[in-house]
């Protein structure tokens, strides 16, 4: 039998980050912000929105040059502090 353990990530390297939320301005502003506070320079362009079917929701993917787990953590610790955020992946 074999120990299977998940893939180590190295880093650095480019991680996408998806945060779903409440459609509105202040659940945009709060993930740019704290993108820019933990992944300063990262491709604001690159930033895909997409609106959920009835337009409640939106989803935001992020993608920024991670270097380690510490800061991922952060990052998403962060992002769970904004009521208008509702899951982090």
């Amino acid at each position: 039998m074999t120990d299977l353990k998940p893939p180590r990530i190295e880093f650095p390297c480019d991680y996408p980050i998806k945060v779903m939320g409440h459609a509105c301005e202040e659940f945009r502003d709060h993930v740019i912000t704290v993108m820019a506070e933990h992944a300063p320079g990262f491709d604001r362009e690159a930033v895909t929105v997409r609106d959920s079917r009835n337009g409640r929701f939106q989803s935001m993917t992020v993608t920024i040059t991670a270097t380690g787990e510490p800061q991922l953590k952060a990052i998403f610790e962060d992002l769970k502090t904004c009521t208008h955020v509702q899951m982090v992946l």
